[in-house]
């Protein structure tokens, strides 16, 4: 009978379905997150097995994270060699070991080889058994610049052992994110699974543009740019040599990931046909939102509100992206991207297979941002895909990497046809 807490799992994708986490918990302060980072591997799909040390249980007791993942806590190692269980090379091992938050005590012992506590020893055992190992450090600053602390880390780093970053606030090298340490750990199984776009070159466009009144105020829309970053971290974990073409906005660019800034629709244009002629792209996502008009006439100082309390604005249409696309590259595989709002499944759908013949494009996702929870400056998204063929595929509403990975997986499908 599975456990209540398992009720979350895959809830809000399905990257990590199937694969078992050891989440390695030490006596930190920072374990107080360890629950949180337990709850949203889950969601992801992930089974998470936590192990702790004797000094942890002053900080986040057993209960607790038995509540949070839903499995026995490993707080001490017995005859069933939970070290081995977990960490070692027996059958149902875990595919990923996470030590989180993770002490400079802890880092110490590990690049010294010393295992005296089940933290230790599962994390020893699995880098004898080479199982990818992730650390999420979380200490004062003076102890995280301590250069044998730095020294440690980088003979961790030797043997293969990956680090997710802190933070540096305060005077501390706090934990890093629960958000970017999910995706640490999506990241780092995804490059050991299927590289299906390994020797392929692809190209992603993201973001909104903007198109200047005068100095200070712009034309532009609410595209955050999450759903084409989300894509081009997806083809980069498959292997595919990615670039990302990025508009403004508060988005942080993936490390990487070749990254090309712009602002204005013309300066996306250039940006994606030199990417063109340059690389010859297998794969185009064009899911940037380039701004449709821009003002005729732009004043080249800040227009003054009290000399002028009403203006009258002239707009005239950008350049169309997708066709500059088609016409540079006819042969480009060219998923387009299609955004209504507020209408019908079945206008949002004739919308789409519209672009596919007025673009001549392979496919087309179409989103409605009418719609709680999809799209502009959400997490989520939901897409309707349709091909040449009008043959239509829902990818219901998920977080936008998990969106990507079905679109991606669509995509690949598709061109393989």
């Amino acid at each position: 009978m599975s456990h209540p807490s398992k009720d979350i799992t895959s809830s809000k994708g399905r990257e990590l379905a199937g694969k078992k986490i050891a989440l390695l918990v030490t006596s930190s302060v920072a374990s107080f997150k360890a629950p949180e980072i337990a709850r949203e591997l889950m969601r992801h799909g992930a089974d998470v097995h936590a192990v702790i040390s004797p000094s942890t249980e002053k900080m986040v007791g057993s209960d607790l994270l038995e509540w949070a993942t839903g499995n026995p806590v490993v707080s001490r190692l017995t005859g069933k060699l939970e070290h081995i269980a977990l960490g070692g090379k027996s059958v149902g091992h875990a595919d990923l070991v996470l030590v989180a938050p993770a002490t400079a005590n802890t880092i110490g012992k590990l690049a010294s080889g010393i295992d005296d506590t089940p933290v230790t020893t599962v994390a020893a055992t699995a880098i004898g058994s080479r199982i990818p190992i992730l650390i999420a450090p979380a200490m004062h600053e003076p102890l995280y610049d301590h250069p044998i602390v730095q020294e440690n880390i980088s003979r961790l780093k030797k043997i293969g052992v990956g680090f997710i970053e802190p933070e540096v606030l305060e005077g501390k090298a706090k934990i890093a994110s629960t958000e970017k340490i999910v995706r640490s750990v999506i990241a780092r199984l995804s490059a050991s699974q299927s590289r299906d776009l390994e020797g392929r070159r692809v190209l992603v466009t993201a973001g909104p543009t903007i198109e200047h009144i005068d100095p200070v105020r712009v034309v532009t829309n609410r595209s955050s740019g999450k759903m084409g970053l989300a894509i081009a971290q997806e083809a980069a974990s498959r292997g595919a040599d990615t670039t990302l073409i990025l508009g403004p906005g508060t988005v942080t660019p993936p490390s990487g990931i070749r990254t090309i800034r712009v602002e204005s629709t013309s300066e996306l244009l250039e940006a994606v046909l030199g990417e063109l002629n340059k690389a010859a792209p297998d794969m185009v996502f064009a899911a940037g939102a380039p701004t449709d008009y821009r003002p005729v006439t732009v004043s080249q100082k800040k227009i003054k509100t009290r000399e002028k309390p009403r203006i009258s604005l002239e707009l005239q249409a950008t350049p169309k992206i997708l066709t500059e696309i088609r016409r540079a590259s006819p042969k480009t595989f060219l998923v387009a991207f299609k955004t209504e709002h507020d209408v019908s499944d079945e206008e949002l759908v004739d919308e789409a297979y519209r672009v596919i013949h007025e673009k001549n494009a392979d496919l087309v996702a179409a989103n409605d941002v009418g719609h709680e929870g999809v799209g502009f400056q959400a997490d989520t998204n939901e897409l309707y895909v349709v091909d040449d063929r009008k043959k239509v595929v829902h990818i219901p509403l998920a977080e936008k990497r998990e969106v990507a990975r079905q679109l991606v997986d669509l995509a690949i499908k598709r061109m393989k046809d």
